[in-house]
C-alpha cells in the first residue's frame, strides 16, 4: 500500500509539471527611464525649472517622478515574482531577505551621511520627537508619523513606504492571472479610483486651511498625504496589477508603441496644465493610468523601448536608487566642502554638481551597494 501511494503521488507529479518560473528578461528601457526620473527629482530639488524651457513643467512637477518610482516598483516586483507566487514557489522569507539586502545598505549609508542634519532636526522637533525619529528612521517606519517622515534624509520617506508595500507583496502577487484584458483593466480602474480618494478628500475639505496649495505649501495633513505610506499604496498595487496585464499583452506590435507614446504625450500635457489642476490630486493618483501606459510601452519590443534601452541610459539607470536616496546628502557634501571653489569649478555650477551627483551615485552603486548586497546575501543565505 505505501508503495502504491508513492507511485500514485509520482504519477500526479508527472501529469502536473511545475509552472515555468524562469527569470524574466531584463526590461532595459524601464531602467533607462529610471535614469531620467531620478535626474528629474534632483533637478526638482536643486534647480530653477525655468532654466529648462519647454521642459520646465516636467521639472517643476518632479514630485510625480516619485509616484512613478512607486508604481514601477510594484510592476518590477510583479514582473519578476507574480508567476512564482501563483505557483506557490515564492518564499516570503527569501523575498524579504532579498529586498533587505538590495535596499538597506544604501539606505543606511544615506543616514550615516546625514549626520550634519542632526543639529537641525534637534532644533526643529521636541526632544521626544527627535529621539523617536532617531529610533524609527533606521527601522524604516518613520513614514507613519508625518512630522518625522523626512527625518534626517528627505527622500528616505519613500523607503519607509516601500518597506510596508514589500511586506504586503507576497499576498498581492497571489492573485489569479487574468484571462481577458478588459475585466483586468476594470480592476486596475478601481484601484486608480481608490488612489484618487485621499487627494480628492484633501481638496474638498482643505483640512490645513491653505488658501493655495502647491509644491511649496506646508500643512500637517498635506505632509500626511505626501509622505505617509497609505496614500501611495494604490500606486504600488496598480503596478503589481499592471505586471499581470503585461503577461497577457503581446510584446511585439503597434499596441505597446502606441500606449507608450500616448502615455508620454498625455503626461507632458497634464504637467503643462499643472498650475490649473489641484496639486493634491496631481501629486499622485491622477497620473497613474498614464504611467501605466508608459510602462507597458517600454516593456514591449518597439522603437521607443529600443531608444530608452541604450547602454548609457541603462548604465546610469542602474544607479537611480543611489542617486535618488543620496542626492540630498551628496549635494550638501559637495557644497559644504567648497571643493568646487578650491578647484576653480564653481563657475560651472550647478551643472558640475549634477554631473558629480551622477558620478558619486555610480560609485556608491559599485563600491557600496553591490558589494554590501553580495556580502549580506552570503551571511543571510538569501
Amino acid at each position: 500500500m505505501p508503495a502504491n501511494s508513492a507511485a500514485s503521488r509520482e504519477s500526479i507529479k508527472s501529469s502536473n509539471p511545475p509552472v515555468e518560473t524562469t527569470k524574466p528578461d531584463r526590461l532595459n528601457a524601464l531602467t533607462g527611464l529610471r535614469c531620467f526620473a531620478a535626474v528629474n527629482i534632483v533637478l526638482f530639488h536643486f534647480s530653477n525649472p525655468l532654466w529648462f524651457g519647454w521642459l520646465a513643467p516636467v521639472v517643476n512637477a518632479g514630485y510625480a517622478s516619485v509616484s512613478f518610482f512607486i508604481l514601477l516598483s510594484g510592476f518590477v516586483l510583479g514582473y519578476n515574482y507574480n508567476a512564482r507566487a501563483r505557483a506557490g514557489q515564492l518564499s516570503k522569507v527569501k523575498f524579504y531577505k532579498a529586498r533587505f539586502t538590495r535596499l538597506y545598505p544604501i539606505y543606511l549609508l544615506s543616514l550615516v551621511l546625514a549626520f550634519r542634519m542632526l543639529p537641525l532636526e534637534w532644533g526643529h522637533h521636541s526632544h521626544g520627537m527627535f529621539w523617536t525619529g532617531m529610533v524609527l528612521t533606521p527601522l524604516l517606519v518613520q513614514g507613519w508619523i508625518p512630522e518625522l517622515a523626512t527625518f534626517l534624509n528627505t527622500p528616505a520617506w519613500t523607503m519607509s513606504a516601500e518597506s510596508f508595500y514589500y511586506l504586503l507583496f507576497p499576498w498581492l502577487a497571489r492573485s489569479k492571472k487574468p484571462e481577458r484584458v478588459m475585466p483586468h483593466v476594470g480592476r486596475m480602474a478601481l484601484v486608480w479610483i481608490l488612489g484618487m480618494i485621499p487627494g480628492t478628500l484633501y481638496v474638498i475639505f482643505n483640512p490645513d486651511g491653505l488658501a493655495h496649495v502647491d509644491r511649496w505649501s506646508y500643512g500637517t495633513w498635506l505632509q500626511a498625504l505626501k509622505y505617509t505610506p497609505i496614500p501611495h499604496l494604490a500606486s504600488f498595487v496598480f503596478g503589481v496589477l499592471l505586471a499581470e496585464l503585461d503577461e497577457i499583452l503581446p510584446r511585439m506590435g503597434r499596441l505597446r508603441l502606441l500606449l507608450g507614446l500616448a502615455g508620454f504625450a498625455a503626461t507632458f500635457t497634464l504637467l503643462t496644465l499643472a498650475p490649473h489642476l489641484p496639486y493634491a490630486i496631481l501629486h499622485d493618483g491622477l497620473l497613474m493610468p498614464l504611467f501605466g501606459c508608459i510602462v507597458l510601452g517600454l516593456a514591449g519590443v518597439n522603437p521607443l523601448s529600443r531608444a530608452l534601452g541604450i547602454r548609457p541610459l541603462v548604465f546610469v539607470g542602474q544607479a537611480s536608487y543611489c542617486l535618488y536616496l543620496l542626492h540630498f546628502n551628496l549635494w550638501n557634501m559637495i557644497h559644504d566642502s567648497h571643493v568646487l571653489d578650491w578647484l576653480g569649478l564653481a563657475k560651472f555650477d550647478p551643472w558640475i554638481s549634477y554631473a558629480l551627483l551622477v558620478l558619486l551615485a555610480l560609485l556608491a552603486l559599485h563600491l557600496v551597494e553591490k558589494p554590501a548586497q553580495k556580502q549580506l546575501r552570503k551571511w543571510m543565505s538569501a
